[in-house]
């Protein structure tokens, strides 16, 4: 029992002192801010314009995927109603053209998508490096620790994506 009480003081101290140097570190503030993206991505001007300069350069390759689509339901349609009239022969080659025309379109609606992908993450990509530069000038002039983005849920007191994107479409 001696040995408790002898020690009791010490290990209060030392429980006093780690207080006290835990306090000093939480009365440094951090100060946090968070931004959508996903804001970022379709509200600014920059986005806007990315998506109509998107649009125009892939708007004669959609129309001649979607013109392919239209000519293959007409095959589709067509081969359908004529092939209990066919020849075993004619059959064979009738069904091989369809199934061509068909791996056609799906091969041109794939290579679309594909294009029209890698040129959008091109034009998010842009609109993120201007975006960071933004950002990381935004930190230094307003002090922030630390920036945070696509959170699960954030504060609006700490939201800066609308400063961002006023400095964005300037």
């Amino acid at each position: 029992m001696k040995t408790i009480s002898a020690t009791l003081p010490r290990y209060l101290a030392v429980l006093a002192l780690c207080w006290c140097s835990m306090a000093a570190v939480q009365a440094q503030e951090t100060k946090i801010a968070w931004l959508s993206t996903e804001r970022i991505y379709n509200e600014s001007r920059l986005a806007k314009l990315a998506g109509e300069k998107l649009a125009e350069e892939f708007k004669s390759r959609e129309k001649a995927v979607q013109d392919l689509g239209a000519r293959f339901q007409v095959a589709s349609t067509k081969l359908e109603k004529e092939l209990p009239t066919l020849s075993e022969t004619e059959r064979a080659k009738r069904q091989r053209e369809f199934f061509e025309l068909d791996k056609e379109l799906q091969r041109r609606q794939r290579e679309f998508r594909e294009d029209l992908n890698q040129r959008t993450n091109e034009e998010r990509a842009s609109i993120s490096d201007k975006a960071t530069k933004i950002i990381k000038q935004m930190a230094q002039v307003e002090g922030f620790d630390i920036v945070l983005q696509d959170a699960v849920w954030a504060n609006p007191r700490i939201d800066i994506t609308d400063k961002v994107l006023k400095a964005l479409d300037k």
